[in-house]
């Protein structure tokens, strides 16, 4: 008992409680759980989960892991449907946040991972729970799918996480906020605007600062990347430049606001023949046949959708915690 005269398991509820918001939007909490959800008839997943603290409004979708586009494809379904939240209650996942480290200490820089860039962007507060008990009601929301749903699933004989996510969206998610939703305590909705499907799109990219090469190649995950001549904007030797990609696997260079043309170089270019000349150029190269668009689509990758693989965040992928 403590001087309230409640014992630890009731001032755990008391305290659980009073983190209830009182308004739709104001909190949304977000978690993967990890389950076999198809039983015997396919691989175990990863059900991202969202559920709005004031209401219980749930959404979710099957995945491979936990992961930043996971996270990212997730947020983006709640954001079409009700608004941007005002803020996302995690965990402490790297996905979501994470401590800054020695050189971002040193420079009093705060840490941000790619979601958490994301999340900036849409003015999105990030808040980690100090313990799963403090996420209570998507923990509790893990429970009561992985008895209900799993057995769902196996009536209606899915055997696929494609099915799986169709089922979810026609069918589950409907019938479990039906259940278990409740109107908040104050009826004005804490959501901010839709944006339209353009403005997301610039807001779901994975960003990394890369350095021009005196040669004027950018270096991208083992590719090169050829910046060409474009007026009197271009990035010089040795300069940062922003190299973004999108889910789809399309990238763009940008320098100081400026999009840049390039092409990516492969072993039968000419510039990767013989003895390069140690002398910086002092401009990027002119191609003949320059490309229209200032962003330019590599070939498409496989993510993580539907367990068909998944891009990882790159390595030093930090977050914010406000």
């Amino acid at each position: 008992m403590g001087r309230t005269g409640l014992s630890k398991k009731e001032l755990s509820r008391v305290e659980v409680m009073g983190r209830v918001k009182a308004h739709f939007g104001e909190l949304v909490q977000m978690d993967g759980s990890f389950h076999e959800w198809l039983e015997e008839r396919g691989p175990r997943g990863c059900l991202m989960h969202m559920v709005d603290d004031a209401t219980a409004q749930a959404m979710g979708r099957f995945s491979a892991e936990e992961a930043t586009w996971a996270a990212a494809g997730l947020l983006r379904g709640w954001i079409e449907r009700y608004g941007i939240p005002q803020a996302l209650y995690t965990d402490w996942k790297n996905v979501y946040v994470r401590p800054p480290n020695p050189q971002e200490r040193m420079r009093g820089e705060a840490a941000v991972t790619q979601f958490g860039r994301m999340c900036a962007r849409l003015s999105i507060r990030i808040i980690a729970a100090s313990s799963p008990q403090a996420k209570g009601r998507v923990e509790r929301a893990h429970g009561t799918h992985q008895d209900r749903l799993v057995k769902k699933l196996r009536l209606a004989e899915i055997a696929n996480y494609e099915q799986a996510n169709a089922y979810l969206d026609k069918h589950y998610l409907a019938d479990h906020n039906h259940r278990y939703a409740r109107p908040a305590a104050e009826k004005a909705d804490y959501h901010r605007r839709r944006p339209t499907a353009r403005q997301l799109d610039e807001v779901f990219w994975l960003e990394e600062q890369r350095v021009v090469s005196e040669d004027w190649v950018v270096h991208y995950k083992n590719r090169l990347l050829q910046l060409e001549r474009q007026s009197q904007h271009w990035a010089p030797a040795k300069s940062r430049v922003r190299v973004r990609e999108n889910q789809a696997g399309e990238v763009a260079i940008h320098y100081r606001d400026q999009h840049l043309r390039f092409r990516e170089l492969t072993a039968a270019s000419p510039s990767l023949g013989g003895r390069r000349d140690t002398t910086p150029s002092p401009a990027p190269p002119c191609f003949s046949s320059p490309q229209s668009s200032l962003e330019t689509r590599l070939p498409t990758k496989k993510h993580l959708h539907l367990f068909r693989g998944h891009m990882k965040p790159p390595p030093g992928d930090i977050s914010i915690v406000v």
